[in-house]
């Protein structure tokens, strides 16, 4: 692995300090902003989700649940390697908790949140050769929301090979897998395939 460029690590501090220090939600967020990302100049593969739920935005740490669980079985990587930062970079649509929707379930990421951050990141993280978009909120942001999570999904192999869209790995998806075998007969083995190519 090549060292990283003095000039590429200062540009992405200066954009952590700012992440980190974002109160533009403040008003919104039932809980106060805790951004919670993961970055490195020399991270090969970032995973763009959601926002962070509460376990998440107790603990500080991306995809510390169950659904986290999930998302390293699909791409085949254990705890260790998903968290080293200089590999995996994670950055999500809203990058705090949202807080719920009345009727349950966690609200959307902020709508401000992914315009504003997404593109700052993407501009200082050079390494990066493939993104997970995982759940509809990450694919509407970079792909539009023409077609459906079920059809940007099943046509993964289609698109702009730069990204990789998913469901998201929650418990409430599970019908929906159930409902999709080609989800873990063809889609899972080319996700673990391009993973491990890159890891």
């Amino acid at each position: 692995m090549t060292p990283p460029d003095a000039e590429a690590e200062a540009a992405l501090a200066a954009v952590v300090a700012r992440a980190e220090a974002c109160t533009l939600c403040a008003a919104h967020l039932p809980l106060g902003p805790r951004p919670v990302f993961r970055v490195s100049v020399t991270a090969r593969l970032l995973i763009v989700g959601q926002a962070p739920g509460t376990r998440v935005h107790a603990t500080g740490i991306p995809w510390n649940d169950a659904s986290g669980d999930r998302l390293r079985a699909w791409m085949g990587v254990d705890r260790e390697t998903f968290y080293d930062a200089r590999r995996i970079a994670v950055v999500p649509t809203g990058l705090c908790y949202p807080g719920r929707l009345a009727k349950g379930g966690d609200a959307p990421p902020r709508p401000d949140c992914a315009p504003l951050w997404q593109p700052a990141f993407r501009a200082v993280l050079p390494g990066i050769a493939l993104t997970l978009l995982v759940g509809g909120y990450a694919q509407g942001f970079y792909l539009g929301r023409r077609d459906s999570m079920t059809e940007r999904v099943h046509r993964f192999d289609q698109g702009d090979p730069a990204f990789f869209p998913l469901p998201h790995p929650s418990w409430r998806n599970t019908a929906w897998i159930n409902r999709h075998p080609w989800f873990e007969a063809e889609v899972l083995p080319a996700l673990r395939e391009r993973v491990a190519a890159l890891l």
